[in-house]
C-alpha cells in the first residue's frame, strides 16, 4: 500500500517543484526587461537634440552674436566685421561719406571718426531687431561694446540722426530721447549743421517749425517713396526733414498730395 502511494506523491511534487521554478523565471524576465526599457528612454530624453533647452540655446543664437571683431570702420552708422561681412547699425544714421553719388556731406567725417574710435579693431555683440539684412546685404544689428550702446552713443553725442524703418522699431522710443538730448544741447551736427549757418549746403538739418509755420512733414523713404506724417501720426515725432535730400514741410495735405506725396498709413 505504501509502495503504490509513494511514486503519486513523487510525481506530485515534482510537478509543484518544476511550476514554482518557472514562475521565478518569468518574474526575473519580466523585471529585467523593464529595467532595460527604462534605460533605453532615460539614455534617449538625454541625448535628444530637439530638446526644450537645445531649441533655447538655438534661439538666442540666432539673435545675439558676441565676440565679432571689426576689421573696419565703412562710415558712421557702418562697419565690417570678420569674413567680410558688412553691418548696418539699426534705428540712426549718419551723414555720408562714402556715397560715390553725393559728396560729403556736413559731419561726416566727424562722425565716421567717432565710430572709428569707439569700435575699430575691437570684439563686439551684435543683436538682431526682426530683419536680417537691409537691400543692400548689410547685417542690421544693435552694436555693444560692454555696457556700451552703440547706436545711441552716435546719437545721443550728435553724430547721428533717428532714422526708424519697421519692422525693426525695439529701441525706437530710447533713440528719440537721445536724439532730444543732443538736440536740445547743440551737440555734434544739431549745432553745426542745423539750416541756421550750416557750414555745408549738402548736409542740412532741418529743425521743427515754429507755431504757425507749416507742421505737415514730407518725407522720402530710403526706397525713395514719398511719404508725407501729420502731427499726432504714428512716426511723426521721429521723422526728421532733410531738405538737401528733396524732403519739404507742407502746410496742408492737399498741397502734399499735389506734390506727389502719400498720406503715411500708421
Amino acid at each position: 500500500m505504501r509502495q503504490k502511494l509513494f511514486f503519486p506523491l513523487l510525481i506530485l511534487f515534482l510537478i509543484l517543484i518544476a511550476f514554482f521554478a518557472g514562475q521565478n523565471f518569468t518574474t526575473e524576465n519580466s523585471a529585467n526587461s523593464a529595467k532595460q526599457e527604462n534605460s533605453t528612454k532615460s539614455t534617449s530624453q538625454t541625448s535628444n537634440p530637439t530638446s526644450p533647452n537645445s531649441n533655447s540655446t538655438s534661439q538666442t543664437s540666432e539673435k545675439t552674436t558676441d565676440g565679432v571683431l571689426v576689421t573696419k570702420v565703412v562710415d558712421g552708422d557702418t562697419i565690417e566685421i570678420s569674413g567680410g561681412q558688412k553691418v548696418r547699425y539699426i534705428g540712426m544714421d549718419t551723414p555720408e561719406t562714402v556715397d560715390p553719388r553725393k559728396t560729403v556731406q556736413c559731419y561726416g567725417k566727424e562722425a565716421s571718426a567717432k565710430n572709428k574710435e569707439l569700435v575699430e579693431g575691437k570684439k563686439v555683440k551684435l543683436v538682431k531687431d526682426v530683419s536680417e539684412t537691409d537691400r543692400y546685404g548689410r547685417l542690421l544689428r544693435y552694436v555693444y561694446l560692454g555696457d556700451n550702446f552703440i547706436n545711441d552713443t552716435l546719437v545721443r553725442q550728435g553724430f547721428a540722426r533717428v532714422a526708424t524703418f519697421p519692422p525693426d522699431v525695439k529701441f525706437q522710443k530710447q533713440f528719440q530721447e537721445a536724439e532730444n538730448y543732443a538736440r536740445d544741447n547743440n551737440l555734434g551736427l544739431w549745432s553745426t549743421c542745423s539750416v541756421q549757418g550750416a557750414t555745408s549746403t549738402n548736409y542740412q538739418v532741418t529743425l521743427a517749425p515754429t507755431s504757425g509755420q507749416c507742421t505737415i512733414k514730407g518725407n522720402i523713404s530710403s526706397s525713395g517713396e514719398k511719404i508725407y506724417h501729420v502731427p499726432g501720426g504714428r512716426y511723426y515725432e521721429q521723422t526728421t526733414i532733410d531738405e538737401s535730400k528733396g524732403e519739404k514741410w507742407f502746410c496742408s495735405e492737399s498741397e502734399a498730395v499735389s506734390a506727389g506725396w502719400r498720406k503715411s498709413k500708421v
